[in-house]
């Protein structure tokens, strides 16, 4: 499992910067990585809502010499535990980094969250968290 959250995580950081947005130390050797967002024009809060809006939970923060007062920041923190839980693998990094990619990029395009929002929610749909769970109300 662990071993899974780390590949996940190098595959979902590769994937986030050969789409053009600079990683802080460039790259990751642990489940979590610092996403400098403000090539997109955007800071860190922007960032952490629109994702939030789609179903993508990540964390704005600081990264280093950081211009943002601590409340806005310029970064954005992203991990890979949940979604390994889920049982997602590499390929579902490279999804994952798309549809950030496409919001962070047109944070206004409500059309663009629409549609991202309706791909995440299928993808976690594909990976429910308890799948052997069942629910004693649905029959």
């Amino acid at each position: 499992y662990q071993h899974q959250i780390r590949k996940n995580a190098k595959a979902l950081a590769s994937a986030i910067g050969s789409r053009g947005l600079r990683l802080i130390s460039g790259g990751t050797e642990n489940h979590l990585m610092l996403v400098d967002v403000t090539s997109l024009g955007i800071n860190g809060k922007v960032a952490q809502v629109v994702l939030d809006d789609i179903g993508i939970v990540a964390n704005r923060n600081m990264i280093p010499f950081d211009k943002e007062k601590p409340m806005i920041t310029s970064g954005l923190r992203l991990g890979t535990p949940c979604v390994t839980t889920r049982g997602m693998k590499e390929p579902e990094m490279e999804i994952i980094a798309d549809a950030i990619e496409r919001v962070l990029s047109n944070p206004e395009n409500d059309n663009i969250k629409k549609e991202v929002k309706a791909n995440m929610a299928a993808l976690a749909e594909r990976f429910p968290l308890y799948p052997d769970l069942v629910e004693p109300w649905v029959n």
